[in-house]
């Protein structure tokens, strides 16, 4: 299997570029579940794999625990058997979470990773990133979260697959916790998995 090109930088504009729909009533989220995946179109073997963050300083934090269970729960939906412990599988998914705050109406600010260094040239940059204001959200604003999943061998890094989840909720909203939304994203991500590469899809 070929190593996939670097497609974390067509992702984020995918992500951006498909951003018109309409708010879902009553659920708080702004304009859906926005997925966008990449793979080889070849199949993607079900084996053992161990889901890690980016950051291996993160992999042992309450936080990361979290987030990989939602990740961990649609894997093994699919076929895979999720390794645990001190396990080092040959597939590996590496989990990425960024979350955000833009005032309620304007315009998007950009992600930036608040705990761990990213790659800087496009790709999983940190295992779990955050960039809500100290004190939290304000009534009005709009909390934005974002997973990305890479599925790759251990070995020698080959990628089978990745893929990117953004949604938006009002502050204070139940999917504007970050496990909450993780938990919503993870299930958008892996439906209908591979996913046809290259376009974005809204998930409702």
């Amino acid at each position: 299997m070929k190593k996939s090109l670097p497609l974390w930088a067509a992702l984020a504009a995918l992500l951006v570029a498909g951003c018109e729909t309409t708010s879902e009533q009553g659920s708080g989220v702004e304009r859906g579940v926005s997925v966008t995946r990449f793979h080889l179109g070849q199949p993607v073997a079900r084996a053992e794999i161990r889901i890690e963050p980016a950051d291996p300083a993160l992999a042992n934090s309450l936080e990361f625990s979290q987030y990989a269970a939602a990740v961990e729960r649609e894997l093994a939906r699919l076929g895979w058997t999720v390794s645990s412990g001190n396990a080092r599988s040959e597939q590996v998914a590496l989990v990425q979470v960024e979350q955000g705050v833009r005032e309620g109406g304007g315009r998007r600010s950009d992600f930036s990773v608040g705990v761990g260094a990213g790659t800087g040239g496009g790709g999983i940059g940190a295992g779990v990133g955050a960039t809500i204001p100290v004190g939290g959200a304000r009534t009005g604003d709009i909390v934005v979260t974002e997973l990305g999943v890479r599925i790759q061998r251990r070995s020698d890094a080959t990628v089978a697959w990745e893929g990117r989840a953004q949604l938006e909720a009002r502050a204070g909203a139940p999917l504007a916790a970050p496990a909450a939304a993780v938990d919503r994203l993870a299930a958008a991500l892996f439906q209908d998995f591979p996913g046809e590469s290259g376009h974005t899809i809204r998930v409702r």
